[in-house]
């Protein structure tokens, strides 16, 4: 996260001027971390600052820009073994048809819709923006013969999708590359899709994400993008109602921010784009939760070495917590796709 020149980060510096904020200082106890997150992130205990900055009843916690530079690629270096057996082999949420279907296969119904959505052909060439393990690149690479380029800040899982690529026999059709979404360093109108599944919940500056996409996008490619969502901001004593929650989904899935749909719908026109469709597909991802506890069990003796029993035990209470905030509707699952002018 960039520094503003002073000691509230409240969003990337880009777009940052043209927002209405609030501010509000109240004293931090100092000692144990706080738990004054924003669904669902939280302070650090070395980088607290002793304020809290309000932006749309959006709680955020000062942090240096160190602090953040890397958060989420070092919480997915560390998880990444033992959540291919908890969140199955496509490390993201299911599009699930019955409540009893397999989560591979829900999983897979995920990557279908949103290609679907991308409206992929086989002459597309694909920037896979935070592909994790490689997953859906090789769907796409396989099912509709297109060329991938995957991007992501995580060492591990360049290096596992690049394996992933190389024993399925596409290591020409589907490149690996480490870099990140929100500054790609990519050439300009590369591409003719850009594909967002489940990652932009972890960018702190979510609208240079899109910007960039913008930007590597031919005039007419398509953005399609699928992740949790919010349904609806929180005043200040929700949220701190809900704090031990919220910490205990931060230690969990590391530091995250979710977005209305809405809000991904206004920042996709400020960034040139037309919208083409938006899904809420909240009630057929929420049996989700449950396939995660069922690995927990089934897997247990193999995840125990890789993460131990404290964060299993952590894993399984944070499914329960996400069938609350879903049934609440606070959190859920949205999809947009739209089309660059």
């Amino acid at each position: 996260m960039r520094s503003h020149g002073g000691p509230f980060c409240f969003s990337q510096a880009r777009g940052a001027k043209h927002r209405r904020l609030t501010r509000v200082e109240l004293p931090i106890p100092r000692g144990p971390p706080q738990l004054l997150p924003y669904p669902w992130q939280c302070p650090l205990k070395s980088t607290l600052t002793g304020h809290l900055c309000l932006e749309h009843s959006a709680v955020l916690i000062s942090e240096t820009p160190a602090a953040l530079s890397d958060a989420p690629a070092a919480h997915y270096d560390t998880v990444t073994p033992a959540w291919r057996f908890l969140l199955g082999r496509n490390l993201h949420y299911g599009l699930f048809r019955s409540s009893d279907q397999p989560l591979d296969d829900a999983t897979d119904n995920l990557t279908a819709r949103l290609a679907d959505a991308a409206a992929i052909e086989s002459q597309s060439n694909v920037l896979d923006v935070g592909c994790g393990t490689g997953q859906p690149a090789l769907y796409l690479a396989l099912r509709f013969g297109c060329a991938v380029t995957g991007i992501s800040t995580s060492p591990v899982g360049v290096r596992i999708a690049r394996e992933n690529a190389r024993r399925a026999g596409l290591g020409e059709r589907v490149r690996i590359e480490l870099r990140d979404a929100q500054c790609t360093r990519l050439p300009s109108a590369r591409f003719d899709r850009a594909w967002v599944l489940e990652s932009s919940h972890l960018m702190p500056d979510k609208l240079a994400m899109l910007r960039e996409c913008a930007r590597v996008l031919r005039p007419g490619g398509i953005l399609a993008l699928c992740d949790v969502i919010m349904h609806r901001r929180l005043a200040m004593k929700d949220v701190m109602r809900r704090a031990r929650d919220f910490d205990l989904l931060r230690r969990v899935f590391g530091r995250a921010r979710m977005e209305t749909l809405e809000t991904y719908e206004s920042w996709c026109r400020e960034c040139g784009f037309l919208t083409i469709e938006i899904e809420n597909l909240s009630d057929c991802a929420r049996p989700t939760f449950a396939r995660w506890r069922e690995n927990a069990a089934r897997f247990e003796r193999r995840i125990l070495p890789l993460i131990g029993r404290e964060r299993l035990d952590q894993f399984i209470r944070s499914c329960s917590v996400l069938e609350r905030l879903w049934d609440e509707g606070i959190l859920g699952y949205g999809l947009i796709a739209a089309r660059k002018w």
